[in-house]
């Protein structure tokens, strides 16, 4: 994140897209990660935060762009893992098994906001999704 946002000031939401660019939209980070890791570089005196329309936008400090060169070689590394996934994935995985991802989180969610699952219930969705992944896996 401060290589991010030595690039250019960055608010907490473009650093999120940032990274689900840079990874090829096989991972986004969650507020939960991004606003505490973001805290923290600000109270090791790495970045510094303004208000700009109402939201906060961070900046890299003296500091912050001395920590980078300090660590040049994984940040470097880190970047370069980020851009060998986009690579991979050639810009993005396929809307389809984005969707069907989707869904299945979904009704998993649903099932289990309906009631206890009996044993027999429990063994046949692990069964199903112990199938899904075995078919993924020979594909």
């Amino acid at each position: 994140m401060l290589a991010l946002i030595s690039e250019r000031p960055r608010h907490g939401y473009e650093i999120i897209k940032e990274i689900e660019d840079r990874v090829a939209g096989t991972y986004t980070p969650s507020p939960g990660v991004i606003y505490p890791t973001l805290t923290m570089l600000e109270e090791l005196g790495h970045a510094t935060v303004t208000e700009s329309e109402g939201k906060k936008l961070y900046a890299v400090t003296a500091d912050g762009t001395a920590y980078l060169a300090a660590n040049k070689t994984a940040v470097d590394n880190a970047l370069q893992r980020m851009q060998s996934v986009n690579t991979a994935h050639s810009g993005g995985p396929a809307p389809e098994i984005m969707r069907a991802r989707e869904n299945l989180k979904l009704a998993l969610r649903l099932r289990e906001a309906r009631g206890p699952l009996s044993e027999q219930q429990i063994r046949d969705i692990a069964a199903a999704l112990d199938a899904a992944a075995v078919a993924i896996e020979r594909s």
